[in-house]
């Protein structure tokens, strides 16, 4: 029985798709156009380079969806992909030029990219296929099965072990240095950790760890001091991070400048905001207005109640995407999409975290609303892989469904012939 896979599309999960991408390109107009008119370029420049990536994003979706979901779970092509990732680390990281503090761009003449935003979901593929292997050994041995009491390869034939190949990818990114990509990647991969299969006793646990060490972190480099904690090496870029983190106000013309106009922006919103492309943080007061603090800038032009209308739409997105990885019978399948959802629920958190004074900003953008190809093409990709998947799962339903049918009828068949022969010897 063959089943067309355009019958099985998702449209919870691709409607809110490209509503909030449609919404994303208007906030990239709305907090670019002014300051390109400043400088006298296209007020269209940069919604049209969002635009583009846009329609590549689409192009991917639709690939991907076409794709056999066994091509998904072929180790080998999940290989190639992570030593290319591997390489092009490198290469922001060694061989291109420092932008805002850190190498993590590659420029190809009008085309930049950024590595570290693809790392995100080639992890989540990376673990679902790694954890849905030891699926029998982690029913059996629990988290030991994916611990196996060792953190660092002893011989070539340990080389499979995810956990070094993690910590391997996490450092080269953090070496850059991307703490904010980082955090997310830690943070997705210990949300995968905890959905493998093992005890739901080692979710609270890793949850306490998590916890208890970022309060020891942010308590010490209050009592130390930012100064001295600076150095310490990959910490001086996120020194004054955290001297904005622990007050703001404190260095207005430094600092805490971005934070500190990430507040003023908030507050002129108020409930119904100043109105699309009226925001007075934007015209030269809040750096990064349109990446790490469009947000804010979000709920400056359309108030509280239009940003929580926003965010209430990307939760549902969210929502939908998690509700296909716990209904998924295959366990590849399950935890792709749990990955997926947890990395876009992690990229929001520490998004509105940072812009928020939660925790120390991180530069990382807010997803689909912020100015940067890069992050929407990731997102797209993720949202490509999450309906492959529903519509895989979809399909062996419904072939399941089929199969009882036809049993069914056909024991029926043969319990009513059963009943003729014997009436006939009576």
């Amino acid at each position: 029985m063959k089943i067309d896979k355009r019958h099985l599309l998702n449209y919870s999960i691709l409607l809110p798709y490209l509503i909030l991408s449609v919404i994303g390109l208007i906030i990239v107009y709305s907090t670019t156009s002014a300051t390109l008119i400043q400088y006298h370029l296209n007020p269209f420049r940069s919604v049209i380079n969002q635009g583009m990536f846009w329609l590549v994003s689409l192009i991917a979706i639709t690939f991907i969806y076409k794709l056999k979901l066994n091509f998904l779970k072929n180790s080998k092509v999940l290989t190639v992909a992570l030593l290319v990732e591997v390489i092009l680390l490198f290469i922001a990281r060694f061989f291109t030029k420092e932008v805002n503090g850190a190498h993590g761009w590659i420029v190809l003449g009008p085309i930049s990219f950024q590595p570290a935003e693809y790392l995100k979901v080639l992890m989540v593929w990376f673990l679902a296929l790694t954890f849905q292997r030891r699926q029998t050994d982690i029913q059996k041995y629990d988290y030991q099965a994916l611990t196996k009491n060792k953190w660092i390869p002893r011989s070539t034939s340990d080389l499979k072990d995810w956990r070094f190949y993690s910590l391997f990818m996490i450092l080269l990114v953090a070496a850059q240095p991307d703490l904010g990509n980082a955090a997310i990647i830690v943070l997705t991969l210990l949300l995968m950790y905890s959905v493998s299969g093992i005890g739901y006793r080692w979710f609270s646990a890793i949850l306490t760890v998590i916890v208890s060490v970022s309060a020891f972190f942010i308590g010490l480099t209050a009592i130390v001091g930012v100064d001295k904690m600076a150095k310490v090496p990959l910490f001086g870029y996120v020194a004054k991070r955290f001297s904005a983190f622990f007050n703001p106000f404190h260095d207005l013309s430094g600092a805490g400048h971005q934070l500190a106009n990430s507040y003023y922006a908030m507050s002129n919103g108020g409930w119904f905001g100043l109105g699309l492309g009226n925001s007075i943080e934007k015209r030269g007061y809040l750096p990064e207005a349109q990446t790490d603090f469009v947000f804010s800038i979000v709920i400056e032009e359309l108030g509280l109640i239009g940003a929580a209308l926003i965010l209430a739409l990307v939760f549902f997105l969210i929502l939908r995407i998690l509700h296909v990885g716990i209904k998924a019978k295959d366990p590849f399948n399950a935890m792709m999409a749990l990955g997926v959802g947890g990395m876009i629920l992690m990229q929001i958190f520490v998004n509105i975290g940072g812009i928020s004074g939660l925790i120390p900003s991180t530069g990382v953008t807010f997803p689909f609303l912020s100015q940067g190809g890069n992050s929407l093409l990731v997102l797209s990709v993720a949202i490509g892989f999450v309906l492959n998947i529903d519509a895989n799962e979809k399909r062996e339903e419904i072939l399941r469904e089929v199969e009882q049918d036809d049993n069914y009828f056909s024991e029926s068949y043969s319990n009513d012939t059963n009943v003729i022969n014997i009436n006939q010897f009576q």
